[in-house]
């Protein structure tokens, strides 16, 4: 099974449905892309959730150090780590709510993207969230 992107439709259908987005990565530092993509998609309206063992607030949100920790409902988990790192945040994925795994461009791993739909995840990568919430939103 090769990696197909959801087409402008259906990104459009999951970022109009989505009101939670785990940010896996998600920097304190504002000077950070992560930051940067995570408070523009705060300020669309979506609950941001940071999850990085490294910060403990950032966006005025509480972080979580791991996504198994994260109790509340997660709509998008949205990574920005490197590809490396896909696998076993895939694995970390399955075990929560969420139904939308979204890699961050630049990150791409084809043995997690297998493993996401062998589970009924969509897969998103190699896809800023940014660019796709403002080409298929437009806000």
């Amino acid at each position: 099974m090769s990696y197909q992107a959801p087409d402008k439709q259906e990104l459009k259908r999951i970022l109009e449905e989505a009101k939670t987005i785990a940010v896996v990565g998600l920097s304190d530092k504002p000077e950070r892309t992560s930051y940067q993509i995570a408070k523009a998609m705060q300020e669309a309206g979506y609950r941001i959730i940071p999850v990085n063992p490294e910060v403990e607030e950032t966006l005025g949100e509480k972080a979580y150090d791991t996504l198994a920790e994260v109790e509340e409902n997660i709509d998008i988990i949205n990574v920005f780590r490197r590809s490396e790192y896909l696998y076993e945040l895939a694995e970390q994925a399955i075990e929560t709510n969420a139904d939308v795994f979204w890699a961050q461009q630049g990150i791409f791993d084809e043995k997690a993207y297998e493993l996401l739909k062998d589970k009924g995840y969509t897969v998103i990568m190699d896809m800023c969230i940014k660019v796709a919430h403002s080409i298929t939103i437009g806000k």
